[in-house]
């Protein structure tokens, strides 16, 4: 007894084509077969929110809530500083105004050195304080062996004025200390070579004492700057000299021997150890 075939189901043209019979759901993305001359049915999943029926602009739970939303990567926030505590900058800040009397200190320093060169700048432009004069200063220099007199009496009265002013009021601290100090050096060079041997008293007419004063004095604004009673105060110099104040510091050195060397010549320290 034989088995009666089955009768194909499903795509009446399977059989035609030769195709095997499929269930129309074997293709999630196929279309549904027409039922009765019917329009095609297609499995369309909606994707975007309007497909869906949502309404884009609604805010999330989150949003609604005030909540910022959450780090993209996991971070660990600085710890807070216990409350009263001030901050690193407030403590700096309050270091750097405990200055005490340093200020008035740099002030009186700044009026006794550069009230000094003032005082000799005058004698030598106006002759006042029974002081030589412009003339009177050519004429000493050219007897104490400077080979351009009128040159060196110009620039010491202009060094030792215009620096002594800039010295007292705080301004242009750098440039006027730098001034002042190479103007020193150069008469602390040209009285201790008038004779050998060291000659330091201020008793003797090539003493060197007041001028290492004024030197020191000089060389100590450059380097710690006018303090906060200048003009300069807000100016890092004046509070907080950094290394361009000693770089300074060498330039007047290295002036005030190049000018002595092309205005006088000669060597200041013969006669003192192996200077002999």
């Amino acid at each position: 007894m034989t088995d009666k075939p089955k009768e194909p189901t499903g795509d009446p043209d399977a059989t035609a084509t030769g195709r095997g019979v499929s269930s129309p759901y074997d293709s999630p993305t196929g279309q549904f077969p027409r039922v009765g001359g019917g329009p095609e049915l297609r499995k369309d999943v909606p994707r975007t929110d309007e497909e869906l029926g949502l309404d884009p602009d609604v805010p999330t739970v989150g949003e609604q809530a005030g909540q910022t939303p959450p780090y993209s990567y996991a971070s660990i926030p600085p710890a807070a500083a216990a409350p009263g505590t001030p901050s690193s900058a407030l403590r700096r800040r309050a270091a750097e105004n405990r200055r005490g009397t340093l200020d008035f200190g740099l002030f009186l320093l700044r009026l006794t050195v550069g009230g000094t060169f003032i005082y000799h700048g005058l004698q030598k432009l106006t002759g006042w304080f029974h002081g030589p004069g412009l003339d009177g200063t050519r004429d000493m220099m050219t007897g104490g062996g400077w080979d351009h007199a009128t040159l060196a009496s110009i620039l010491v009265t202009t060094g030792e004025l215009l620096g002594g002013v800039l010295l007292v009021l705080g301004l242009a601290t750098p440039l006027a200390a730098g001034a002042v100090l190479a103007v020193i050096i150069n008469a602390w060079l040209w009285k201790q070579g008038m004779i050998p041997g060291f000659q330091y008293n201020a008793g003797t007419k090539s003493g060197v004492e007041l001028d290492s004063v004024l030197t020191g004095g000089a060389a100590a604004l450059l380097l710690t700057g006018p303090g906060r009673w200048s003009l300069d105060r807000s100016r890092g110099w004046a509070t907080r000299p950094a290394w361009g104040t000693f770089v300074v510091l060498l330039l007047a050195v290295a002036v005030a021997i190049l000018t002595y060397w092309f205005l006088h010549g000669g060597n200041p320290l013969t006669g003192i150890g192996p200077f002999d």
